[in-house]
């Protein structure tokens, strides 16, 4: 079967993942960091993709983002490897793709999943026993979050605005979910959708979605349908009956 084009949608959120080829490392030291991130910075505003939370991982990225058309992702994802896969090239004297083939991504439901896939996203670092606590990790959005460092490349989604009045008030908020770890079935439903290209909502946001880009956002049910009684032997067996359901 071939395989579904990647599900974009503009004004959606979407979250991101990209590994590095094998595994290979795509950060070493600081320096790696630093101009990764200053080209997705430049990349975002050039092809106008909000980023709402990152994290850079030895080996691969988180990204959640919204762009506000269908190519947005794809190009500022190609526009940054074309500065990058050759910069980490010439310094580690090394040849050939740094990633692993396409990036994976998913669209989802900013009103129920936006929080969960941002902390989903910034808590990575530490499900993964780099860090004891998001604080000690450096490469991600979280300390933008809780208001301890104000990170140019985030832009806040209206739904973090939602968490309070006031800058203070949304720091807390979200820091006091961060502090509440994700159960493991909100981490496997996140993983799961962006790794199959699934929309990540609930039934009701999918089914809409669906409607919205007249293509199937979630996989088709197992098993075959259920076929309906046939309506004439109903009747035969429901004549002379007087109950009604």
């Amino acid at each position: 079967m071939a395989r579904l084009p990647r599900l974009v949608v503009p004004y959606q959120p979407h979250h991101i993942i990209q590994r590095g080829h094998d595994g290979q490392l795509v950060f070493r030291d600081t320096a790696d960091h630093t101009v990764f991130l200053d080209w997705l910075k430049e990349g975002a505003k050039r092809f106008k993709v909000a980023i709402h939370a990152y994290v850079l991982m030895p080996d691969h990225i988180h990204l959640l983002a919204t762009p506000v058309d269908g190519d947005g992702l794809a190009r500022m994802m190609q526009w940054v490897g074309r500065y990058y896969v050759p910069y980490i090239n010439q310094k580690y004297r090394r040849s050939g793709t740094l990633w692993q083939g396409r990036y994976k991504a998913t669209v989802l439901d900013a009103e129920r999943y936006l929080l969960p896939c941002s902390r989903y996203i910034e808590l990575n670092p530490v499900r993964n026993g780099l860090v004891g606590s998001a604080l000690d990790y450096p490469w991600s959005s979280y300390m933008h979050h809780i208001g301890a460092k104000p990170d140019p490349l985030i832009t806040d989604h209206s739904v973090y605005w939602a968490l309070g009045n006031t800058p203070f008030d949304r720091e807390i908020a979200y820091k006091l979910q961060a502090e509440q770890s994700l159960g493991q079935a909100e981490v496997e439903a996140i993983s799961q959708a962006t790794l199959k290209g699934w929309a990540l909502g609930a039934e009701e946001y999918k089914s809409g979605l669906e409607k919205q880009v007249s293509r199937r956002v979630s996989p088709a049910k197992r098993g075959r349908p259920v076929k309906k009684k046939d309506e004439s032997a109903s009747s035969e067996d429901g004549a002379g009956s007087n109950t009604v359901e």
